[in-house]
């Protein structure tokens, strides 16, 4: 049977293919109404062959309100950069909700592990449950790594990062994974105090290695980190490629003061949910593919009316990552929220919007 599978020989070849493709029909004769690959997914349901998905294999507490969990991909992963996210979905309540998280696992991939590290917030549906409930074996379905705050080596020389909160995740991710490959690399952390800086124990011992320069400003003792005070600390930042990740306050002042000493070329930044300006008259609200129609007034945004509602809204925007919540918008108008400015739209225009910053401005209609 060997030396017949083995063939090279044209007739040897067809009659392989024909025996494998009889093998086949049969197997799928067997098992209707399922396919083969049905039963492998009962077994093994990271060989899907489907939506990547991943099995949670361990979780290590950061801190009093965060946590990392380690998960096992399909094979269908494709790797990613340091610096990335990805999109985790979970079932809560029989509604499987997704969110955006940075990928903070070293280099050690030999076990062929991924990591996200989650900071539970407040209201937070998904953080919360990572964080507090989260159990090892659970299923989670996953998306392909993405995202642009990432490193170039040939800019390493003289690195600048700064963070505030969760806001170190990506750049955790990035410090691990190209260790002594940053030189002369800062990083300005802003946490509450030191027993809350995520990774706090890691950064400190990369300091006194003297991989990293770490400066940590405890802001219930030292108040909230500012631009004038990154100035002071680091005073060849302007020398410096900057990466920034924290909230949308400190990210402006930083754009900013960058802009204005003509080294904005210099900073990477990344953003948690943008500011926005309350303003619109509000409408009702129809989910076209959910069947959900709700009545929101003009100062909420379409992000939030869908999830108290209860409809699947595809974002990252609470994790800085932008334009994970653009989709179509079928019919009718919104405002955004930013500068107020209305976007219309008629069957078949193919309008997008983010629904992170629109909210309705009469009856609209949302594909989703």
């Amino acid at each position: 049977m060997a030396i017949f599978l083995q063939s090279s020989s044209p007739t040897g070849r067809g009659r392989h293919k024909s025996l494998l493709q009889q093998v086949i029909r049969f197997a799928e004769r067997a098992t209707t109404p399922l396919l083969p690959a049905d039963y492998v997914e009962l077994f093994d349901p990271l060989r899907a062959a489907g939506q990547l998905r991943g099995r949670i294999v361990a979780i290590h507490v950061e801190t009093a309100d965060a946590v990392t969990i380690a998960i096992r991909p399909g094979h269908q992963w494709q790797g990613h950069t340091p610096g990335q996210y990805i999109r985790i979905g979970i079932d809560i309540e029989g509604i499987r909700q997704w969110r955006a998280y940075s990928l903070t696992n070293g280099p050690d991939s030999a076990r062929g592990l991924i990591a996200i590290t989650v900071k539970a917030i407040p209201g937070g549906l998904v953080s919360n449950h990572l964080v507090r409930q989260a159990q090892i074996g659970t299923l989670v379905m996953l998306d392909q790594a993405a995202g642009e705050f990432v490193v170039e080596p040939k800019l390493t020389t003289k690195t600048l990062f700064v963070t505030a909160g969760s806001g170190i995740t990506p750049v955790m991710g990035i410090l691990r994974n190209l260790g002594d490959g940053l030189e002369e690399t800062v990083v300005v952390h802003s946490a509450p105090s030191a027993r809350e800086v995520i990774f706090g124990s890691e950064l400190r011992s990369m300091a006194k290695r003297g991989q990293i320069r770490l400066i940590e400003q405890h802001t219930d003792r030292d108040g909230m980190l500012n631009v004038a005070q990154i100035a002071a600390l680091v005073p060849d930042y302007t020398e410096r490629n900057t990466w920034a990740c924290g909230p949308a306050g400190m990210l402006d002042a930083i754009e900013a003061h960058w802009n204005q000493a003509d080294i904005a070329e210099q900073l990477t930044t990344e953003r948690f949910r943008p500011n926005v300006l309350v303003t619109g008259e509000g409408g009702r609200v129809s989910f076209a593919r959910s069947g959900v129609s709700v009545d929101a007034d003009g100062s909420t945004p379409l992000l939030d009316a869908g999830e108290a509602a209860d409809v699947l809204m595809p974002s990252g925007c609470r994790m800085g990552i932008c334009f994970g919540c653009v989709v179509p918008l079928a019919e009718g108008a919104v405002r955004d929220l930013r500068n107020g400015e209305v976007t219309t739209a008629a069957p078949g225009d193919g309008v997008l919007i983010q629904t992170c910053i629109s909210a309705a401005a009469g009856r609209c209609e949302i594909d989703l």
